[in-house]
């Protein structure tokens, strides 16, 4: 790996890809330490600590969240919105026909329109960041609200909003001009930032732990690069065709069905969802002293200290990869598209029986890949009792995203490589 790393730097092209990969990573860096006015650091530190929403959320934004800097939302609001816009795809017709019949330019107007949807989910998201903050306790933001603060206000919501666009475009140059990904590698890049924090916190609270997490990081990630390489191959078989006095067709290949299509996209779903119960309960709840009503009830179940969350967020994941891997599935249209170029899966009928064929294959493979994502959600529940923390070196979701960021640079990089005839990353 080394000498393919040195091969890499020896081609200029290349080389100006990775050094632009790096230099916009770390004028991202940089952004992600200008606070917006008026925070109060030592309570937003107080606050990271006991609400899971905004650690979660701090995640995405490659750890600009935990400064409340200028792009504190980072990337997630574009996320959210592509999320949104390709389970939209599938579901309403015109989307459906643009994305299938529109080629390149249908696909184009697509990510204007996922571009746009991004603008005021950002603002959305920041005005209930910003409130989650000026409501805690003790209060992060004091000079905010509408009501009586609307310049200041409208100044942070702008800002906020202005600073994910650009996240995005930072995120958009480096898939245009440089190595991977661009906005997996502003995620990437947060996550990876923050390694050294928490070793050193690690070291410090109980330093015979850091053996154990590193441990469980290492077999993790060999999980994850195991599952997500992981794929079944379902033969297909073209039929020849005449065309004049050429013959085409006649060749065998096969269809790469992933163990896991769905990627670290039902961890969001079923974490999102599962926080918002506890977070609105919270508004209702009983104060302390007083008898506990229901908002309590769901206050205690629906935390990370409860076995009730971690089920339910096992379950949920579980069930999110099936929900999502059949959109994916569907929006593909496989056997129509078999149909069409004349292939076929010897032994099945094409079609409606190719179709059940395919859906059965891709329901028992998902099983496999959407229990591995349960295990991997739930991993710091696993070894809390054995070391009293839920903290580790990089969380679950986290690892998802740095494997996967990691192996597509990887065959990038790989790619680039042979078409010089260089030995590439992976053999």
């Amino acid at each position: 790996m080394l000498d393919a790393v040195k091969n890499a730097m020896r081609l200029p092209d290349l080389r100006k890809k990775i050094l632009f990969t790096l230099g916009i990573l770390i004028i991202y860096r940089l952004a992600a330490h200008i606070p917006v006015p008026g925070i109060d650091s030592t309570a937003l530190q107080q606050v990271f600590s006991a609400n899971a929403l905004l650690g979660f959320l701090d995640l995405f934004s490659g750890g600009a969240l935990a400064n409340f800097s200028v792009v504190a939302m980072g990337v997630y609001p574009y996320i959210t919105a592509q999320i949104i816009m390709q389970l939209l795809v599938g579901i309403v017709p015109a989307l459906e026909r643009l994305s299938k019949e529109g080629g390149e330019a249908g696909r184009a107007k697509i990510n204007q329109w996922t571009h746009l949807a991004t603008i005021p989910l950002a603002a959305l998201q920041g005005f209930a960041q910003a409130m989650v903050l000026t409501q805690s306790n003790p209060p992060v933001l004091t000079n905010f609200g509408f009501a009586t603060y609307p310049l200041e206000t409208f100044a942070i919501i702008s800002t906020l909003t202005a600073g994910t666009i650009f996240a995005i475009w930072l995120g958009e140059l480096i898939s245009e001009q440089g190595i991977g990904s661009g906005i997996s590698i502003i995620i990437f890049g947060g996550i990876v930032a923050a390694i050294p924090q928490r070793v050193g916190q690690m070291i410090q609270s109980n330093p015979a732990s850091l053996l154990f997490f590193t441990g469980i990081t290492v077999i993790t990630i060999v999980g994850i690069i195991f599952v997500n390489e992981g794929h079944r191959r379902v033969p297909v078989q073209y039929g020849k065709r005449v065309r004049g006095t050429k013959m085409y067709g006649g060749q065998a290949t096969h269809i790469p069905l992933r163990v896991n299509s769905a990627g670290m996209i039902p961890l969001i779903f079923a974490i999102s969802i599962l926080i918002f119960p506890g977070v609105i309960a919270g508004y209702f709840a009983a104060p302390a002293g007083q008898p506990e009503n229901v908002a309590n009830i769901l206050v205690n179940a629906f935390n990370q200290n409860s076995q009730v969350y971690w089920l339910a967020y096992f379950v949920m994941v579980i069930a999110f990869t099936y929900f999502y891997t059949d959109v994916i599935f569907r929006q593909q249209n496989l056997p129509e598209v078999l149909q069409q170029q004349g292939g076929f899966i010897p032994g099945i009928r094409p079609g409606k029986k190719t179709e059940e064929y395919l859906n059965g294959v891709l329901q028992r493979i998902t099983l496999i890949g959407a229990l591995f994502l349960g295990i991997v959600a739930i991993l710091p529940f696993l070894v809390r009792d054995v070391t009293e923390t839920t903290a580790m070196i990089i969380t679950s979701t986290g690892l998802l995203i740095v494997v996967g960021v990691v192996l597509d640079t990887m065959k990038q990089l790989q790619a680039q490589l042979l078409m010089r005839h260089y030995e590439g990353f992976i053999k």
